[in-house]
């Protein structure tokens, strides 16, 4: 029987040579292919590139040989690119889709299929799902030989930092006197901001598809090389990390302090609104801070909370005026870019405020918690069996968990995953990756030891 390929948040992953081979890339491809003609009259286009992982350039002429196999034009990247650079190009392009190569921030033993709609962002659910209904059991086209037609070459790279030099004031930024730093992860971000900040420190920015064992995501565990050395140097106002694809942030206060990206979101809403005079929609993910709805009301905007993938923050972008649309994970967009999300883009936005209003990180979360009072969040990733995991769903779907250790729950909402209310701005959620096989208990609370605590007692809850 052959591997049954399924798409999660945010594409279909799989471990390379296990699953993540070029018969099952074919086949993905080739119903992608089919899904596209049916959809079309015209003579159909896609953009397709790559990102850092092993295996990049095999799987890329693995899709192409499918798609040309079809009939479908071809625009490929000429380089390693991020996955904000195939969104972009899909839409300047006037292609049908955008394919990416990557596992964005999954282990590096995983690559992984994202598809990109026409508007440049993450294709509609539905789409999706009809796609993967017509994944075939077996590819209908050679794909080892590549057909003789239908390629362009692309220098997506270029086109992005055109799309950056037009929309920031980036010698607002390099004149500012501030320092500022950047940890690619080893990640497709590296040649954007080595080209557009050659001066500045940059840690993690060669070829490295290993990621030497470490999973490039941007959370503070995986990022304690660059804490160090942003804490060690004491003269860089703010540090800027993105993930595998470049497509998430992390960032870092002067003193190599982790700023999650609750607290981005809120500070781009407060530089968007107040300094610059924007208004929208502020569209976020179930998962991310009680505080976004106090600022959303403090600056009268209206707030909906979607499902955890920004495909469902996405479809409300394309057919919305929305401002601010983000999630827990780090996956920010707002107006002015494509409807996708981008990690330089965010950091970039941050490191403007920063120029412009001439205040530090923690200056500008001052004024932010002026608005919605501070707080704390943290997310446990639990490694634990199918049975465990369907065990603790199950006890979350009955409502079996009154409470976490002294913690009472007041009520439960279970939009995507199950958010166990101590007050109105205190909450434990419980749900199961979407991507990994992990269980993820997430908390937020006024501060780090109330946080710490809540977590050590939904752990200890849902293990016994």
């Amino acid at each position: 029987m052959n591997y049954k390929i399924s798409f999660g948040t945010d594409g279909w992953r799989a471990i390379i040579a296990q699953d993540f081979t070029c018969e099952n890339v074919a086949r993905v491809t080739e119903a992608v292919a089919l899904w596209l003609k049916s959809q079309t009259n015209k003579a159909p286009s896609v953009v397709i590139g790559h990102d850092c992982r092993f295996g990049g350039p095999l799987f890329l002429q693995t899709a192409i040989n499918v798609f040309r196999a079809h009939g479908i034009k071809v625009h490929v990247a000429d380089a390693i690119v991020s996955t904000p650079m195939v969104s972009l190009a899909t839409l300047r392009l006037k292609a049908d889709l955008g394919i990416v190569l990557t596992a964005s921030h999954n282990p590096p033993s995983y690559n992984g299929y994202k598809i990109k709609g026409a508007y440049g962002g993450p294709l509609a659910p539905e789409q999706v799902k009809q796609i993967e209904a017509c994944i075939p059991d077996v590819c209908s086209v050679p794909y080892a030989h590549p057909a003789k037609q239908n390629l362009e070459m692309h220098d997506l790279q270029s086109m992005y930092i055109q799309h950056l030099q037009a929309s920031f004031d980036l010698q607002a930024i390099k004149s500012s006197g501030l320092r500022f730093a950047y940890d690619a992860m080893y990640g497709a971000g590296m040649g954007v901001m080595q080209e557009l900040f050659p001066e500045i420190p940059r840690l993690h920015s060669t070829h490295n598809p290993g990621f030497d064992g470490q999973a490039p995501e941007p959370i503070h565990k995986n990022l304690l090389e660059f804490s160090r050395f942003i804490a060690a140097e004491q003269t860089i106002a703010c540090g800027l990390a993105t993930d595998g694809d470049a497509d998430r942030i992390g960032l870092y206060n002067a003193k190599g302090v982790f700023i999650d990206s609750h607290h981005i979101i809120l500070l781009l809403i407060h530089y968007l609104v107040k300094y610059k005079g924007m208004h929208g929609k502020v569209v976020t993910a179930f998962s991310t801070t009680s505080r976004i709805k106090t600022i959303c009301e403090h600056y009268g905007l209206d707030l909906e909370i979607v499902k955890i993938g920004f495909k469902y923050i996405c479809a409300i972008m394309v057919t919305e005026d929305v401002l601010l649309g983000g999630e827990e994970s780090g996956g920010i967009a707002i107006k002015g870019h494509i409807p996708e999300r981008d990690g330089i883009w965010m950091g970039l936005t941050i490191w403007e405020f920063m120029a412009k209003s001439k205040k530090s990180l923690d200056d500008l979360i001052q004024e932010v918690y002026a608005i919605t009072g501070p707080f704390h969040f943290d997310r446990l990733d639990l490694h634990i069996t199918e049975e465990q995991k369907t065990k603790v769903l199950k006890a979350c779907e009955n409502n079996a968990y009154t409470s976490f250790g002294t913690y009472k729950v007041s009520h439960c909402d279970n939009l995507d995953g199950y958010k166990f209310f101590i007050n109105s701005s205190t909450w434990i959620m419980i749900r199961a990756s979407g991507t990994e096989p992990i269980l993820r208990i997430y908390a937020e609370g006024q501060n780090v030891n109330e946080v710490n605590a809540m977590l050590e007692a939904a752990k200890q809850t849902v293990i016994q």
